[in-house]
């Protein structure tokens, strides 16, 4: 009985050195897979110290605990296929997309700002000097009619050309037979009317100074067209010299839409094709037609500029108003990925491919249209295979990386092997 009593000290020792065994490894195993920072996944060299959003992407940062630190994130095979465990894939953000089938219909979007058109945009000025009496409903914004009176001046320069042109016009109109003294007054007349034109008077005002005889007094300025004044240089009492543009006045009945087009998608936009033009506020559309590509490229963007012409009933499409332009197109249909699959060497293009699980290899494609985020595949792909479309750079960059360090697994010439061509 005693001794029994002698065993109970030595099992209590024993508990109490597994116990303390015990609990001093959990906290080594929890130590080695505690978070150590967490990094943008499509950037990896980006560390923070809490988790967040990617500052660049968006995307939320992922964890990098302390037992993966040292593992690639790329091996090899002995067959030359990369290998990426499927768990890493989703630490550092690798997705993976379906090569798709794409129809040959797309639609090219792009941004546009309204301008009047410049072949209807009136400037009015005068061809003598004078000085300005009155101006009336003329405010820049204004709708004006043809032949409305915008402003009243005086010119003295106006007086005798008037009083030639109603001594040549005096005696025409009378006459019911052509002599060669009457042919010789009408054209004597229409000279000093187009004298009075280059002067700046209207032809209404010609017409009201035929019918009535009288010299008028003051000269008044008129609208040159149905439109919206854009530009009023004018004001009682001002004295001007001839040639001083006084008003701009524009037809605002139909506008251009210059729109800005990038590489390619310039070509689709052939003089004659008609696009849509909708205004992002109220969702209104308009038809527009190409009417040029022009020549220069924006300087901040590098964008060529396309011009449409487009109707504008209701005047709802106005100067300097952005719109968005959608161009329908034909193209070939085909297969195709994201954009950001393709890794672009300079000498080729290639993506990888997923060939099993985990398992992945680079293969060499040939591209043909490109169209948004969308690149149509000419060669190399089938539809339905799997290939990496989001950490492209990142797996490709590791896989250069451990072929240069000699990798286990990684033959000689590793993208060379692993380039594989299909027919």
């Amino acid at each position: 009985m005693k001794k029994a009593w002698y065993l109970v000290p030595v099992v209590g020792a024993l508990i109490a050195g597994y116990s303390f065994g015990h609990l001093h490894q959990q906290p080594a195993a929890s130590d080695a897979h505690r978070i150590l920072y967490f990094v943008d996944p499509m950037h990896p060299a980006y560390h923070s110290d809490k988790p967040g959003k990617a500052p660049d992407c968006g995307m939320d940062l992922v964890p990098v605990y302390a037992d993966s630190v040292g593992k690639s994130l790329v091996g090899f095979d002995d067959d030359g296929s990369l290998r990426i465990d499927p768990a890493a894939q989703k630490i550092y953000g690798i997705q993976l997309t379906a090569v798709e089938s794409n129809s040959g219909n797309h639609t090219i979007s792009a941004f546009g700002k309204v301008m009047p058109d410049e072949t209807r945009i009136y400037k009015v000025t005068m061809g003598a000097d004078g000085y300005v009496k009155s101006t009336d409903n003329d405010a820049v914004g204004n709708r004006v009619t043809k032949d409305q009176h915008l402003a009243l001046v005086y010119s003295p320069d106006f007086l005798p050309v008037v009083g030639g042109f109603l001594s040549a016009n005096e005696r025409t109109p009378g006459q019911f037979k052509e002599t060669p003294s009457t042919a010789q007054g009408a054209a004597s007349s229409q000279a000093r009317a187009d004298r009075l034109r280059n002067l700046g008077m209207s032809d209404v005002q010609i017409e009201e100074m035929t019918n009535n005889r009288k010299i008028p007094e003051d000269v008044y300025i008129v609208s040159p067209v149905d439109g919206f004044i854009l530009g009023r240089n004018i004001s009682p009492g001002l004295r001007f010299e001839r040639e001083r543009e006084l008003y701009s006045i524009a037809d605002l009945s139909q506008v251009w839409i210059v729109a800005q087009v990038f590489g390619k998608d310039a070509q689709k936009f052939r003089p004659g094709s008609v696009a849509r033009v909708t205004l992002p506020d109220t969702g209104e559309s308009f038809q527009a037609k190409v009417s040029d590509v022009l020549p220069e490229v924006d300087p901040a963007t590098r964008a060529l500029k396309v011009r449409l012409v487009a109707n504008n009933p209701g005047f709802k499409l106005r100067p300097e108003m952005f719109v968005n332009v959608e161009m329908p197109v034909s193209i070939a249909a085909g297969l195709s990925v994201p954009a950001d699959a393709i890794v672009d060497s300079g000498l080729a293009k290639q993506v990888f491919v997923q060939v099993s699980p985990g398992r992945f290899e680079k293969r060499e494609v040939e591209i043909g249209w490109r169209f948004d985020d969308r690149v149509q595949i000419v060669k190399g792909l089938r539809e339905g295979e799997m290939v990496v479309s989001a950490g492209t750079f990142l797996v490709d960059s590791e896989s250069r990386l451990q072929a240069a360090a000699g990798s286990p697994g990684t033959p000689p010439q590793a993208d060379s092997a692993l380039a594989h061509r299909m027919n």
